[in-house]
């Protein structure tokens, strides 16, 4: 859990810088599912920091529909759920992780 919140807390030092890497293509989200599920350990950290920096244009999005005074407790907590949610994904489900 403290990895996770760690993980949270740089993906949203970035988000505060204002810059956003570009999104996955549904073939790149595709790769990198597959990478984190079947590469090796080196592997498969790259394809979870890769897929958790391209979806959080999502967080921002999602957490910029809410006009709440604390905007960084969302992102944070926005950013545990991405981490959360590409852990339990699987690409055998046959779903893609949203793009923003």
């Amino acid at each position: 859990m403290l990895m996770l919140l760690l993980q949270g807390f740089f993906m949203f030092l970035q988000v505060r810088g204002g810059s956003f890497p570009k999104t996955l293509s549904p073939e790149e989200e595709k790769h990198y599912l597959h990478l984190f599920e079947h590469g090796s350990d080196e592997e498969q950290k790259a394809a979870k920091a890769e897929l958790i920096s391209r979806n959080l244009r999502l967080v921002a999005h999602i957490v910029k529909k809410y006009n709440a005074k604390d905007v960084d407790d969302l992102i944070s907590i926005g950013t545990i759920g991405l981490i959360a949610g590409i852990e339990k994904s699987s690409i055998n489900q046959g779903f893609v992780l949203p793009s923003s």
